[in-house]
């Protein structure tokens, strides 16, 4: 039961670490521009230059 109380707040400490990365991904454009990156596969390399 005394691991209870090491764990529970670790467990948030981590919660929050995992949503402030993915706030910072998000506000600094790391997931933009995906519909691009789908369709440079199927280009040709003398259209994508």
């Amino acid at each position: 039961m005394d691991i209870l109380y090491l764990l529970i707040p670790f467990s948030v400490v981590l919660v929050l670490l995992i949503v402030g990365v993915f706030g910072w991904a998000v506000n600094s454009g790391q997931l933009d521009g995906f519909e691009n990156e789908a369709e440079r596969i199927l280009l040709d390399e003398d259209q994508a230059a």
